[in-house]
């Protein structure tokens, strides 16, 4: 099984690689992961060299079955976050 980074160790993470504490690591975690969802939600592109780019994909409304009756239900249409990993991160991950 894969090990889980929460929110929190990432925090310690870069709390420990600024040299700053935990509570100002995990403001700019906080800080990071808030400016990325306010620009997918201002329809902006996010884009971060070496990593990725994280996206706002408008998902149209559809029809679908409910899995239990079977009857003909309308899923809404939605906005959906979308990430495409860089080049560099995929060199990463594959050696």
């Amino acid at each position: 099984m894969t090990e889980k980074i929460s929110k929190d160790d990432l925090a310690a993470i870069v709390a420990e690689v600024t040299g700053s504490t935990k509570v100002s690591g995990k403001e700019a975690v906080e800080r990071i992961l808030g400016a990325i969802a306010a620009g997918l939600k201002d329809g902006k592109e996010i884009n971060l060299a070496g990593f990725g780019k994280f996206t706002a994909q408008q998902v149209p409304e559809r029809q679908g079955r409910n899995p239990q009756t079977g009857a003909p239900t309308t899923i809404a249409a939605q906005t959906k976050a979308k990430f495409a990993p860089a080049k560099a991160l995929k060199d990463v991950l594959n050696g």
